[in-house]
């Protein structure tokens, strides 16, 4: 027997209409790339306006024959305009693709094939990036300059339009098609650091669902009277949801637009006075030093929100300390749209001792409502959530991908689950540790040695800017790790001091054999450490000495 309720689809058009109705005049504020003729960088309006000119794109993109399902693309920052292509595009059922920028040309030019985008809409910032390999992506009919004609760029991109004429000539009246739920929504791609990046799509249903879960008390706690400023770009993962999660609740919205320098951000900051940052670990260290070099103090800031890597002890205790604001640890995939599971302060936590809700602090968090996780040995048998065995993560839920966007391989995954790639530990009370990415955590001797635990250890360290470990071939414990650091300027700290401060941290077998001080370090596109060149460079480091 069914239930009699009324079938009607979720839909992210139906997103934009509900902020109209009930939060018409929360406001959105961005930092543009351009400035505008009173010589100002930021942009503000309401949620009404951005309604307005959602549909007048929609009605643009409609009369230049696009269709259900064609994709769209964006290679833009966080800003108001990007917003309004967010309902704009997936309104009339079309596909939002987010391109990341921060991609190699190569990349760049895959994805956008093989998503065979029809138009790209870039900002000023990267005009160039487009016309260095126009001539490489044959499905893209033209291009649209997110800015107005006062500050179109001279370019050599074929069919480039303005995007103020396009929309200026554009009706805002429109009644946005109805069509199903499980239709494509939004398309991204993962960052590709093994072969070409995977396309993952989003359907109307999922991307809902995701925002309903992430604006709970338990997850991100995103309300009318909420002022979130993500620093998260919205061409990663659509910047963890908040753009959705801040149509449905009618929060004010604060887009950093190129402008992430912890200078830029503390600007933004002082004015709009955000109470939740959405951001990874290397944006709020440049913000926490640059407000150390300024004396001053993170007021208005209630929660920070850390993704894509974990963020170290040091930058946990700063933020409570000086600032007053409780660091929030999530975790989650481009696969899981993104957020898996968030470690938000709660009873559990108000009755611990200082240093040891620090340290529950800088686990994942314990897994939102509709995520299930658990994990399983190498022969898929699930392993005990007793906080110390380690085991391959396995999560599903809905909105957690089921397959790749175009291909048949499905090796990521194993009866309805996806396999993540991370290694992890689940404790009593459901709290998800990170220990590594599979093929980055050691096997000394038949012990394993977290890599990401061992990094955040050492970059406490006063004259570490930022570590990363690898395992290198041993020929009596097959794997050691070595320590690779980049040290503050003038540092005259050696590799013995380094370890010296480590010995009350780690356990003993965990000591990195060597210590390398370098220049630089290699990332990905997302901003985590890309490890499989340094691998390949020191695999023989320790068995050549």
């Amino acid at each position: 027997m069914l239930g009699n309720m009324m079938d009607s689809p979720l839909l992210i058009s139906g997103l934009i209409e509900h902020a109209v109705s009930s939060h018409p005049n929360s406001e959105i504020v961005s930092r543009r790339c351009e400035i505008d003729s009173k010589g100002e960088s930021i942009h503000r309006y309401t949620m009404i306006d951005a309604a307005k000119r959602s549909k007048k794109i929609a009605n643009a993109l409609i009369k230049m024959g696009t269709n259900p399902a064609d994709r769209i693309a964006t290679l833009a920052w966080n800003n108001y305009r990007h917003f309004e292509l967010y309902f704009g595009v997936s309104g009339i059922g079309s596909v939002l693709h987010t391109i990341n920028p921060r991609l190699f040309p190569e990349q760049l030019v895959y994805i956008i094939n093989h998503a065979e985008d029809r138009w790209i809409f870039v900002d000023l910032t990267f005009v160039p990036l487009l016309e260095a390999i126009q001539d490489q992506i044959s499905s893209v009919e033209g291009f649209i300059i997110m800015a107005d004609s006062a500050n179109m760029p001279e370019t050599s991109l074929k069919n480039a339009i303005c995007y103020e004429d396009l929309i200026d000539s554009a009706s805002d009246e429109l009644e946005w098609p109805q069509f199903d739920e499980n239709s494509a929504a939004c398309l991204c791609y993962t960052s590709g650091t093994t072969g070409n990046p995977k396309g993952v799509l989003y359907s109307h249903r999922s991307t809902l669902l995701h925002a309903m879960s992430e604006i709970s008390r338990e997850a991100l706690g995103i309300t009318s009277l909420s002022c979130v400023l993500p620093v998260v770009p919205m061409f990663h993962v659509n910047a963890w949801g908040v753009p959705y999660a801040g149509a449905m609740t009618g929060a004010k919205l604060v887009f950093p637009g190129p402008g992430m320098d912890g200078a830029s951000l503390w600007e933004l900051i002082d004015a709009e006075q955000p109470d939740l940052l959405l951001g990874v670990p290397t944006v709020w260290l440049m913000l926490l030093n640059h407000m150390d070099e300024i004396g001053k103090t993170l007021d208005s800031v209630k929660n920070v929100v850390v993704g894509g890597s974990a963020a170290p002890l040091s930058m946990i205790k700063k933020f409570d300390q000086v600032h007053d604001a409780f660091l929030i640890h999530a975790w989650g995939m481009t696969e899981m749209s993104p957020l898996g599971t968030s470690n938000v302060e709660n009873a559990l936590m108000k009755n611990m001792p200082i240093e040891e809700r620090y340290l529950l602090q800088q686990k994942q968090g314990r897994p939102v409502f509709g995520v299930e996780m658990k994990i399983v040995d190498d022969e898929g048998q699930t392993l005990p959530n007793d906080g110390i065995t380690f085991g391959r993560l396995l999560v599903r839920g809905p909105w957690i991908i089921k397959k790749y966007f175009k291909t048949d391989d499905m090796s990521s995954f194993e009866n309805g689950w996806l396999d993540t790639g991370d290694v992890a530990t689940i404790d009593t009370n459901n709290y998800l540790g990170i220990v590594d990415r599979s093929k980055d955590v050691i096997k000394s001797g038949g012990e394993w040695i977290s890599s990401i635990d061992l990094e955040n250890a050492a970059v406490d360290h006063p004259d570490i800017i930022e570590a990363c470990v690898i395992g290198a071939a041993h020929e009596k414990w097959d794997e050691r790790p070595l320590l690779l650091a980049i040290m503050k300027p003038g540092s005259t700290t050696t590799g013995d001091d380094i370890k010296e401060f480590l010995s009350d941290k780690i356990a003993k077998f965990w000591m990195p054999d060597e210590v390398i001080f370098v220049e630089s370090l290699p990332h990905t596109a997302t901003g985590k450490l890309l490890k499989i060149n340094l691998r390949k460079e020191y695999h023989d480091y320790l068995m050549n000495r």
